[in-house]
């Protein structure tokens, strides 16, 4: 069990990659399953019960690890605990006015879609909304990589929450004028 290694650290340190925002999710996912392939509690069933709850607990945290750098709103989170930096997505809920109006018409024109069952609308809202996630990662990547800006990350963190619910709102939408 010692051979698997030290799981103390942070989750960049626990797949062995380089702690960025822009990261290398293909070496991520690799890395991931060279790690599981180590820790699964199934390579350790024959172990005493010690033992095979470490395993679990390693597969646990290897698991949380992998969830959290997959996904760019969670890593860029991490990144900013790591930093010393809270984004206060609970208290500060501030936001740039032209950013805030986008987002109502946006909410607006995917509730009328729905209610007119156009999903021909909602698929043209979908695509336009996965752009601008985009520009906010590559933007991201910049603030926390590049810049050091993590008072320009936090904002940017709140405002990918309102993007990504809204993402999943529409996809629910979909779903419902698919149906």
């Amino acid at each position: 069990m010692d051979a698997i290694g030290d799981f103390t650290g942070d989750h960049f340190t626990l797949f062995g990659i380089p702690q960025s925002f822009a990261l290398d999710t293909a070496l991520l996912e690799q890395r991931y399953r060279e790690l599981q392939a180590k820790v699964h509690p199934d390579k350790h069933a024959h172990l005493a019960d010690a033992d095979k709850r470490r395993a679990m607990q390693w597969a646990t945290q290897a698991n949380e690890a992998y969830q959290t750098l997959k996904h760019p709103l969670s890593r860029a989170r991490y990144l900013l605990h790591l930093a010393g930096h809270d984004p206060q997505v609970e208290d500060n809920t501030a936001m740039p006015a032209d950013f805030l109006m986008e987002q109502m018409e946006l909410r607006e024109a995917v509730a009328d879609a729905k209610v007119e069952r156009n999903s021909e609308l909602l698929e043209d809202l979908h695509d336009r909304l996965r752009r601008q996630l985009k520009a906010q990662h590559l933007a991201l990547a910049e603030d926390i990589d590049v810049r050091k800006d993590f008072a320009a990350a936090a904002d940017r963190v709140r405002q990918l929450m309102f993007q990504e619910k809204l993402l999943h709102d529409i996809d629910d939408a979909l779903e419902v004028v698919d149906a």
